[in-house]
């Protein structure tokens, strides 16, 4: 199962590629979706573009993408919010699945803990993937988000089928733990 993972970003959106087989996973590619400084929707259109390319040449076959954090400033979470929904327009265009993962859930999932640092998240995927050398920040953060879902995408999936059979209503992750 091919994975791309999506770090969105309004000036640099990250992507990565990796392949699922078994326990094993395998880098593809990874790299940067960069927008020209221009007007708001230029930048969109350009990172639909970009989604767009990435799959065509990958084709993956389906797709998770980190949540949005509320930021201090609320004009630039509402402009990342924006470039993540232009992300997720240009992957559900291509009809992938597409999962969300928090930041969070990306830095546990990687590096054990949820408070690592982005130095750490680099050097994780690095050993986790064999890369010969550390991959960029933005292209670190998408293969992470990829790796989480080979890693916990399922098993959250079987999870929360499991729950009605344990009366509960269906699980949910609160600030990255599954709670009922």
């Amino acid at each position: 199962m091919k994975i791309l993972g999506i770090d969105p970003g309004l000036r640099v959106t990250g992507f990565g590629v990796i392949e699922k087989q078994g326990t094993r996973l395998a880098y593809i590619a990874s790299g940067t979706i960069r927008t020209a400084d221009s007007d708001l929707p230029q930048r969109l259109k350009t990172i639909i573009s970009g989604v767009a390319e990435v799959i065509q040449v990958y084709a993956p076959d389906c797709a998770a993408i980190e949540k949005v954090f509320v930021n201090v400033n609320p004009q630039s979470t509402l402009l990342l919010g924006q470039a993540r929904g232009a992300a997720i327009c240009g992957l559900v265009q291509a009809n992938l699945h597409v999962s969300e993962y928090t930041a969070l859930q990306v830095k546990q999932a990687v590096v054990g803990t949820g408070r690592a640092q982005k130095q750490q998240v680099q050097d994780m995927v690095k050993r986790l993937l064999s890369l010969s050398g550390l991959p960029g920040t933005d292209a670190a953060d998408a293969l992470g988000v990829a790796i989480c879902h080979a890693h916990g995408g399922d098993a959250m999936k079987a999870l929360q089928a499991h729950a009605p059979a344990m009366g509960r209503k269906g699980l949910r992750m609160r600030g990255g733990r599954l709670v009922g």
